[in-house]
């Protein structure tokens, strides 16, 4: 009997309460998300102590939930430690990040490629050795001139964008589910082109 397909959801961050609501830490808030709504329980796992982990089902998808804890930019040998535990192929990986490339309330997904700057991404390809997993990005726009991109992504989400955050991180949900359920393709044509657009 075929072994059943099991999908490994990584959202990146910064542990620790001074940087729980800034930019660089949406793959955080989404995948809180996703493991609320489908009441997976995040936890380190003496066998996986750098991460917090949670099994549950997404749909009819067996999944792993993952938050790497050792900062954005070593998170790759975490996940790779994670993914060989429990036998999941790069293929089956998805990434949940942010993305200074899309504006605000923009999502995009990707099957692969390169890291686009990005520290996260950067060190999941150096651990992974290829880039072949999935990523869900998040816009969280580009800095303001005179700010460092590193400033702009430690930085909170603005009123405004606050204002709208939860129905960004939902929409972003219902595209993770839709990646797992219905393929990245289908994700891809329902998500990639729509934004949500904060009132003046």
């Amino acid at each position: 009997m075929p072994q059943k397909r099991m999908v490994l959801i990584v959202g990146l961050g910064n542990p620790g309460e001074n940087f729980r609501k800034t930019r660089h830490n949406a793959g955080f808030m989404v995948l809180d998300k996703v493991a609320d709504s489908f009441s997976v329980i995040l936890e380190k796992w003496r066998t996986l102590p750098d991460s917090q982990i949670g099994r549950g089902r997404i749909e009819h998808v067996e999944c792993v939930l993952m938050k790497p804890m050792t900062f954005m930019n070593k998170s790759g040998p975490s996940v790779k430690k994670a993914a060989g535990f429990f036998s999941i192929p790069c293929k089956d990986v998805l990434v949940v990040h942010d993305d200074i490339d899309l504006a605000f309330g923009r999502l995009k997904i990707k099957e692969k490629g390169g890291d686009g700057g990005h520290q996260g991404v950067r060190s999941l390809i150096d651990a992974l050795g290829e880039d072949h997993f999935n990523r869900l990005r998040l816009g969280v726009g580009r800095p303001e001139a005179g700010t460092s991109v590193t400033d702009h992504v430690l930085s909170r989400f603005n009123t405004d964008e606050e204002g709208v955050l939860n129905q960004v991180i939902t929409i972003a949900q219902d595209a993770v589910v839709t990646i797992l359920c219905s393929g990245t393709k289908e994700a891809m044509n329902k998500f990639n082109n729509s934004r949500i657009v904060i009132s003046s």
